[in-house]
C-alpha cells in the first residue's frame, strides 16, 4: 500500500497518509511539482517555515525496469526563486519505492537550531537526534550510517554547505557502494533540507525491485524488450558503458560550443586532457571503473569511479562537472578537476553552479584562470566557512555582484551548463524558457543539435529550434515522472518502438490503459502547473532571456550570437 510520509519539524511529528487520488498516477517531477504548488505559497521565502521539500522515486522506480531508479527532489529554489527538481541516481529512488512511499514530505523548521536524522524501515518512520553528524561531510556521515544500519542502506544527506543554507547546496544520494555523490544538485534544495533541520534520511529496505506488479509476465516482457532497445542504441549501449557522460568533452568542443574561459570561446585546447577517453584511461590504470552504475538494474552504466592520487575516490565525474571545473575555468588537468568535484561532492554543492562561481571569480581577477591549486584553495573555503567560501557556496550571481562583475552566465539566477547556446541554439532555448532556470537536462537539444539523435536541426540557424526545445520539454516532464534515466531518450528518439514499450511497462505495472498521447498530455501537464507556480511567484516572459552578452558578442569559432528574439521564445509555451 503506497503511502506519503509528512514530517513536520515545527511539531517534530512524522506521520503516515494515504496517496491522496489526485496523487495516484504522478510519480517523480510530476508528484513533486504538484505537491509544491498545491501546498507552497508561490510568494513565500524558500528557507522559510512556508517552503517544503519532497522527495519522490518515479512511477517505474522499484521494478525490473531498466535504469529506472531516478529520485526526484523538490521545492521552491532559493537560487532561482522559482518552483524545482532535481534528478539524482543512487539506490534510495529504489528503496523508497520498496517500503511503498511514493513521497516524503519536509515541512515547517525548527525553532531551535538542532540536527535531526529521519530513518525509514519496513516498520515505519522515525526522526532521530542526529546532532553528532553535524559539520560533517556527506562521505562521513554515509559511511558512519552504513556503518550503523548496515551497509545496504540508503543514504540521503547534506553537507556544511547544506548546514550553512548557502543557495548552492544540494542534497547528496549513495550508490550501492557507498559514494555519496549522486546528487539531487541543481537549485540550492540542500539549503532547504537544511533549513528543515534535517541532516540525513536513511532508507532501509529489505528488496529492491518487488513493487507490485499487476502484470508481472507482461511487465517482464516489456522490460526485456526494453532493455534491448537501449542496449541496441549507439549512444545508450556502446558511448555511455564504454567512456560514460564525459564521452562528450571531445564531441562537444569540436562542434565549437564547449564554453571555455567563461564564454569566451567555444574551444579548449586542452579538451582532450579532461575528456572521457582520459578519464577511462586513467581510472582503469589506476584500479578504478572507466564505468559503472549508480543504480541496480542500470544497463547504461554511464558513471565511473576515478581514484585520485591521494588514494579518495571520486565517483563520478560527469561531462558537465569536468566542463565546469575544467574547461569554463581553462583547467586542463583531471587531477584537478577530480579534486574540485570531490571537495564538492564532500561539502554538499552542485558541481555546474561551484564551477560557474569559480569562472566568474577568474572574470574578477580574484584568481587566475587556468590556477588549479587556487581554485581548490578557494573551494575548500567553503566547507571552513570563510567569508570567501560562502560567496562561492551561493552560486556564480552571488560572486558576480560580490566583485562587480556583469558577464555572468546565470538564467533566474542558475549557471548555464556545459554547452553555449551560440554554438546550439536549441539548448539556449531551453535554459531561456525552462521552469528552472538554465537547465541542460529540461529539454536537452544536443540530441539533434550535435548529436543527430532524433534527427538533424543546424545548430547555428534558428530555424527549429523553439519547436525542438518544447517538444524536447514536454517529453523530459513526462520522463522525469516516471524514474527512468534521462539517458533513455536517446534510444526513445530514434526507435519508434521505444516510447510505446514504456507505456506497455506502465500498463502492465498498474493496470491502466495508456496510450503515448497520454505521456505526452502528462509532460505538458507538469510545465503547465509549474509555469502556474513561477507565474504567481512573480516571474513573466522577461525573465525567459539569456545575458545580453549571448546576444551581442559572437562566439569563436564560429563567430555566431544567440540571435533568437524575444518574440520567438515567447511563442515557446504556445501548446
Amino acid at each position: 500500500m503506497s503511502k506519503i510520509v509528512r514530517v513536520n519539524m515545527t511539531a517534530k511529528t512524522v506521520i503516515e497518509e494515504s496517496v491522496a487520488d489526485t496523487y495516484a498516477a504522478l510519480g517523480g517531477r510530476g508528484l513533486t511539482s504538484q505537491i509544491i504548488l498545491d501546498e507552497v505559497e508561490p510568494t513565500s521565502l524558500p528557507l522559510g517555515s512556508g517552503n517544503k521539500l519532497v522527495f519522490a522515486p518515479g512511477l517505474l522506480s522499484g521494478t525490473g525496469a531498466p535504469s529506472s531508479g531516478r529520485l526526484s527532489v523538490g521545492g521552491k529554489s532559493p537560487l532561482t526563486g522559482t518552483i524545482k527538481e532535481a534528478n539524482a541516481g543512487g539506490i534510495t529512488s529504489q528503496k523508497l519505492a520498496n517500503l511503498g512511499v511514493k513521497a516524503i514530505v519536509l515541512e515547517g523548521k525548527p525553532q531551535e537550531k538542532s540536527w535531526y536524522l529521519l530513518k525509514l524501515t519496513p516498520d515505519g518512520a522515525e526522526l532521530l537526534p542526529a546532532g553528532d553528524l553535524a559539520g560533517k561531510g556527506t562521505y562521513e556521515v554515509t559511511a558512519l550510517l552504513r556503518r550503523r544500519y548496515g551497509e545496504k542502506v540508503g543514504v540521503i544527506t547534506i553537507g556544511p554547505a547544506g548546514e550553512m543554507m548557502l543557495l548552492n547546496a544540494g542534497v547528496a544520494t549513495n550508490d550501492g557502494e557507498g559514494n555519496s555523490s549522486r546528487y539531487a544538485g541543481r537549485g540550492g534544495l540542500g539549503a532547504v533540507m537544511g533549513s528543515k533541520g534535517i541532516k540525513a534520511i536513511v532508507i532501509d529496505s529489505p528488496t529492491t525491485f518487488d513493487v507490485p506488479v499487476k502484470s508481472p509476465e507482461r511487465f517482464k516482457e516489456a522490460a526485456r524488450k526494453f532493455t534491448k532497445i537501449l542496449l541496441d542504441h549507439p549512444v545508450t549501449g556502446q558511448g555511455l558503458p564504454a567512456f560514460g557522460t564525459n564521452v562528450l568533452m571531445n564531441i562537444i568542443n569540436e562542434a565549437g560550443a564547449l564554453p571555455t574561459r567563461n564564454f569566451a570561446s567555444g574551444r579548449f585546447d586542452q579538451a582532450c586532457e579532461i575528456s572521457g577517453e582520459k578519464l577511462a584511461e586513467i581510472a582503469v590504470a589506476r584500479g578504478g571503473k572507466a564505468t559503472h552504475a549508480c543504480h541496480p538494474g542500470c544497463v547504461m552504466r554511464c558513471s565511473n569511479v576515478y581514484p585520485l592520487p591521494d588514494g579518495k575516490v571520486c565517483a563520478p565525474i560527469e561531462y558537465e562537472s569536468a566542463w565546469a571545473l575544467g574547461a569554463h575555468c581553462e583547467i586542463g588537468d583531471l587531477d584537478t578537476v577530480a579534486r574540485l568535484n570531490y571537495i564538492c561532492n564532500d561539502v554538499g554543492l552542485d558541481t555546474i553552479e561551484a564551477g560557474g562561481a569559480l569562472g566568474v571569480l577568474m572574470e574578477a581577477g580574484i584568481i587566475t584562470f587556468g590556477d588549479g591549486q587556487a581554485a581548490i584553495n578557494a573551494l575548500e573555503e567553503v566547507g571552513t566557512g570563510g567569508s570567501l567560501g560562502r560567496i562561492i557556496g551561493n552560486g556564480a550571481e552571488f560572486v558576480a555582484k560580490a566583485f562587480g562583475v556583469t558577464r555572468v552566465g546565470t538564467v533566474k539566477g542558475q549557471h548555464l551548463p556545459a554547452y553555449d547556446p551560440r554554438g546550439a541554439k536549441g539548448i539556449g532555448v531551453t535554459y531561456a524558457t525552462s521552469t528552472m532556470g538554465a537547465d541542460h537536462t529540461a529539454g536537452y537539444s544536443i540530441t539533434a543539435n550535435i548529436l543527430k539523435v532524433g534527427g538533424v536541426v543546424d545548430p547555428l540557424q534558428n530555424e527549429g529550434q523553439v519547436e525542438l526545445s518544447r517538444n524536447l520539454q514536454i517529453a523530459t516532464a513526462a520522463l522525469d515522472c516516471t524514474g527512468l534515466c534521462l539517458f533513455v531518450a536517446f534510444a526513445i528518439l530514434d526507435n519508434p518502438d521505444g516510447l510505446p514499450t514504456i507505456v506497455e511497462m506502465l500498463n502492465a505495472q498498474y493496470g491502466l490503459n495508456l496510450t503515448t498521447e497520454d505521456v505526452f498530455s502528462l509532460g505538458k501537464q507538469v510545465l503547465k502547473m509549474e509555469r502556474e507556480f513561477n507565474t504567481r511567484a512573480g516571474f513573466n516572459h522577461v525573465h525567459d532571456r539569456l545575458p545580453e552578452f549571448f546576444v551581442k558578442e559572437p562566439l569563436e569559432p564560429h563567430n555566431k550570437t544567440f540571435d533568437i528574439t524575444g518574440d520567438e521564445l515567447d511563442q515557446f509555451y504556445n501548446f
